[in-house]
């Protein structure tokens, strides 16, 4: 019953391919799509008109503040909301594997060969297509040239002097995270080209995964019967088609670059804004030549007419003047090589930019980016950069290759599975990523230092590997949204632990801080406190304002209404442990966890062992107010039990260990007897309409436990037995009686098989949510369910509603999507590690066994 057609939609994508050509080195594995390939289905995103009546009345309250708020935010501050519920981003079905490396900005390349998303300016994003920024070849034989063309689909109605619109039933798109290639076929030449895009995302690599660059390497094949003169220029436009492209005052320089044997030429294109100035530069090793500047606003026929006339471009010395108000200005490289008859070759190409202190929107101070520790910070680095990214892109790529391999050869492995895994990964990167060095006079440990319970000034984990944040989601623009990287957080510990320990060390630094200042929350309408001492903020800060000093930028609920936050702490301090055996990291957080966790137990209201009034928690979806104990708060409460008993046993006293066993006998037995209806657990105990609803993500304080190899001896919080039976309905119900069973489980399901609609979201599929319930599955022996469950979603997301690299946080059975390119999906690490551990449990005793992936 879980069978799926795994190549009908794959098929689809590549249907309007007629070409034979399978280009050169592009694996098996991965996301591919044919240029022509037009998605049939259009969605909306969610907005004010889609909450149903009875939805409506009981949030016009909030509908109101907010207005209220947004009108402030925007009119008087003249600043970009944090959740802009006006403007949801509109689905554009176009964006490929983006360009650069971890927290210096990045760039994306559509699957059509676009420069079409830029982030740039931390946090801040920019969709828009530069029509100018493009590859375009040019064949010669017998010194004339044969054949000249832009490598765009696209028919603008500028740069009318270039030859546009090549049919792209002749070229396909193939991306497995952090490479992807494009294939051509040139109509009637007998020549393909491949072109492969290399970013510098690697896994335990804390220098190179920092860097602001990309590699083009052009592979050339030529099946004609004589040799072929062959040139590839690359031009960009001096900007990212913002409005301060305009404002002038930028220009543009060519370099040649000598080191350690090695030649580099290139245009670098300096950018002077007023704030955060950045240097763009195009380079490469051979054979180049270049234009340093030209209009990319007219027909520019003269810069086709240079290439066309040799393949090579005129090379002017000397550098552009600075461009007037309301002028821009773009650069061109080209590189030529020569193609023997039924031979190969190729060029490479690098895009580098170098943006190395940047403030955010308060602008009150500046911030120093990680990859200035290897290349300076005086805004000098693109030539360095770029040479280094040239001499170096093969040692990433056999570093990649050695990652990825053992997954991709796996043949238990479906491939659908295989490409989600890498390409989710984008987010990594491109979830408005920020890495920064720590400065000098930072004290992280929130005022508390280690001798009363908190933390070093400066621990050493952020000294040596800095300060990382990333967005819950393009829309929504919050750093370390904390309730939505407990998912997320797996791609990080399980690839870049070090990252993942620096941000436990920025969120534990904030729970011991407070700030009682007053502000209105727009969800309830009542004034509380910004911050309150022992509890996790939900996130640190908006880009727009100053992370890691403005606590907390969600409105919509207070503090004491996101109790998961402190549970979901704590698990993660553990699990964190589990992977890296870093025994200091678990010194230092364990006063932390004992303080967060004697927060909670006052909401223990009637001393049965289990808190209750779990209140508007992450996965309560908007609209049920909890009156008792909750399937989901419940289950992480008695999971965060669990695993302070482990860490008292390893750190503190048996009788630190018995406060806390006792109270995790108590509220197992309060959770079965008030939770527990003989197949699964309740949404809650209220003994309302919905009290009685499958919850997908009911087992999530499990989940996390299994993940720290808890064993089933361990601390029976929950019965083996009873989680499996909850698994089974949850399958049964949420999967395969939602949209036929192909499109991932839905948040709430009634039992008697329909989705529950009592609220805006339990009808949404949650595609981060899906992916932890599927490693929850396989931790339990149900591969199986857990892989027909995850491949729902990404056949929908990827194949079908064209979201590649901007998976939402949710869409519904039909018509709606919400909050597109979103940090929870990157939870299907949590699989992996699944995977991992099952496959060590059925290893041999004898001999080592590698954790793949990790």
């Amino acid at each position: 019953r879980v069978k799926n057609d795994s190549c009908k939609s794959t098929a689809d994508l590549m249907s309007a391919y007629v070409s034979k050509e399978a280009g050169f080195g592009v694996p098996k594995e991965g996301w591919r799509i044919c240029l022509a390939h037009v998605f049939k289905e259009k969605r909306k995103p969610f907005q004010a008109k889609d909450v149903s009546l009875s939805n409506m009345w009981e949030h016009i309250g909030l509908g109101i503040r907010y207005l209220r708020w947004w009108y402030k935010k925007t009119q008087v501050e003249k600043k970009a909301p944090f959740i802009d519920m006006f403007h949801a981003l509109p689905l554009r079905q176009i964006y490929g594997a983006p360009l650069g490396g971890i927290g210096g900005g990045t760039i994306t390349r559509g699957w059509r060969g676009e420069f079409c998303r830029w982030q740039l300016n931390p946090g801040m994003y920019h969709y828009k297509t530069v029509m100018a920024d493009q590859f375009t070849v040019c064949l010669r034989r017998g010194g004339q040239t044969v054949y000249q063309q832009v490598l765009s689909v696209e028919h603008p109605s500028t740069l009318q002097g270039w030859n546009w619109g090549y049919c792209g039933e002749y070229a396909f798109y193939h991306a497995l995270y952090p490479r992807a290639w494009t294939v051509y076929h040139l109509p009637g030449q007998n020549v393909t080209l491949t072109c492969r895009q290399i970013s510098p995302v690697i896994p335990h690599d804390y220098k190179d995964s920092s860097l602001p660059v990309a590699v083009f390497i052009w592979d050339i094949e030529n099946k004609n019967d004589y040799a072929l003169e062959v040139s590839i220029m690359f031009t960009m436009v001096n900007g990212s088609g913002h409005k301060d492209d305009s404002t002038g005052g930028h220009w543009n320089e060519p370099f040649h670059l000598e080191k350690e044997g090695k030649a580099l030429s290139g245009v670098l294109l300096h950018h002077c804004t007023a704030v955060n100035p950045y240097t763009l530069c195009i380079s490469a090793r051979e054979k180049v030549s270049h234009q340093t500047a030209f209009s990319p606003s007219g027909t520019c026929s003269g810069l086709w007419s240079d290439l066309m006339t040799d393949g090579r471009l005129d090379s002017p010395s000397g550098s552009s003047p600075p461009t007037q108000k309301g002028e821009k200005v773009a650069a061109a490289l080209a590189v030529g090589c020569s193609v023997p008859a039924h031979g190969h070759n190729d060029v490479e190409f690098c895009l580098a930019w170098d943006m190395p202190l940047i403030t955010f929107g308060s602008r009150e101070r500046k911030h120093v980016r990680r990859y200035t520790r290897y290349f300076g910070s005086k805004g000098e680095a693109s030539p360095s950069l770029s040479h280094y990214a040239l001499t170096h892109y093969k040692e990433w790529e056999r570093r990649i290759e050695e990652w990825q391999s053992p997954i991709l050869q796996d043949s238990s492995l479906p491939s659908w599975y295989k490409s989600a895994l890498f390409n989710e990964l984008y987010f990594v990167a491109d979830g408005g990523t920020v890495w920064t060095e720590l400065a000098e006079d930072a004290d992280v440990s929130g005022g508390v230092r280690s001798e009363d319970g908190g933390l070093p000034a400066q621990p050493d984990v952020i000294k040596e590997y800095g300060r990382f944040a990333y967005l819950e989601g393009q829309e929504y623009r919050m750093y370390n949204t904390y309730d939505v990287h407990f998912y997320a957080s797996f791609a990080l510990i399980m690839l870049w632990p070090k990252l993942a320990l620096s941000v436990q060390y920025d969120i534990a630094g904030s729970v011991v801080q407070q700030d009682l200042t007053e502000r209105l929350h727009l969800m309830s309408g009542m004034y509380s406190p910004v911050k309150t001492k022992n509890v996790v903020p939900h996130d640190i800060g908006d880009p727009d304002d100053e992370p890691w000093h403005r606590l907390n930028a969600y409105l919509i609920h207070d503090t004491a209404g996101w109790k998961d936050l402190n549970l979901k702490f704590v698990l993660q301090v553990y699990r964190d442990f589990h992977i890296t055996q870093d025994n200091q990291y678990l010194k230092d957080m364990w006063p932390i966890c004992q303080a967060v966790m004697e927060s909670e137990i006052k909401f223990d209201l009637d001393g049965d062992g289990l808190i209750e009034n779990s209140g508007y928690a992450d996965q309560t979806y908007d609209g049920w107010t909890v009156t008792g104990p909750s399937a989901y708060c419940g289950g992480l409460w008695l999971a965060s039990l669990c695993v302070m008993c482990k860490m008292a046993r390893l750190v503190d006293t048996e009788k630190t260990y018995q406060h806390y066993k006792d109270i995790l006998d108590r509220g197992s037995a309060a959770f079965d007897k008030l939770l527990w209806n003989g197949k699964y657990y309740n949404y809650d105990s209220s003994g309302k309409y919905h009290s009685n609803s499958v919850m997908s993500d009911q087992c999530a304080g499990h989940w996390f436990l299994k993940a720290s190899a808890f064993g089933d001896e361990d601390y029976q919080a929950f019965p083996k037995e009873k989680i499996q039976s909850s698994l089974k309905s949850i399958f049964d119900l949420n999967v395969m009686a939602f949209a036929g069973g192909q499109m991932g489980a839905v948040n709430g399901m009634r039992p008697e098989g329909v989705p529950d609609r009592s609220s805006v979201q339990s009808d949404e599929v949650w595609i981060g949510v899906v992916y932890g319930l599927a490693a929850t599955m396989i931790h339990e022996g149900m591969r199986e369910e857990g892989m027909h469950t995850a491949e729902g979603c990404y056949r929908t997301v990827w194949e079908r509603l064209g979201m590649a690299f901007q998976t939402p946080e949710a869409y519904c059975e039909k018509n709606i999507y919400r909050s597109l390119a979103y940090m929870r999906p990157l939870s299907i690490w949590a699989m992996q590690l699944a995977l991992n551990m099952t496959q060590k449990d059925q290893a041999p005793t004898t001999g080592d066994s590698d954790e793949v992936g990790t």
